[in-house]
């Protein structure tokens, strides 16, 4: 059974998302894609990607949802609320 979710992170630039994407398309069981912006008005503060559409698939395990976990938690650390 395949389980998808919605991740965004406001005003992250689209390196970051690309690269967040790359990294957890390394977690095993874990299919991740860009979710283009919507919005049909520029907007400098705005991002250009909408967020990252997750997918997990049969064979994640926790040891995977557990990785995943650990990783978007480095990004909101490092890129959305750094300390």
């Amino acid at each position: 059974m395949e389980t998808k979710e919605k991740i965004e992170f406001a005003g992250c630039p689209l390196a970051v998302y690309r690269e967040i994407a790359a990294h957890l398309r390394q977690v095993e069981g874990v299919e991740v894609d860009l979710i283009p912006q919507s919005s049909q008005q520029f907007d400098y503060n705005q991002s250009q990607i909408g967020g990252l559409s997750i997918s997990w698939t049969a064979n994640s395990t926790s040891e995977s949802r557990q990785q995943f976990k650990q990783i978007l938690a480095y990004y909101q650390n490092r890129y959305i609320n750094p300390i």
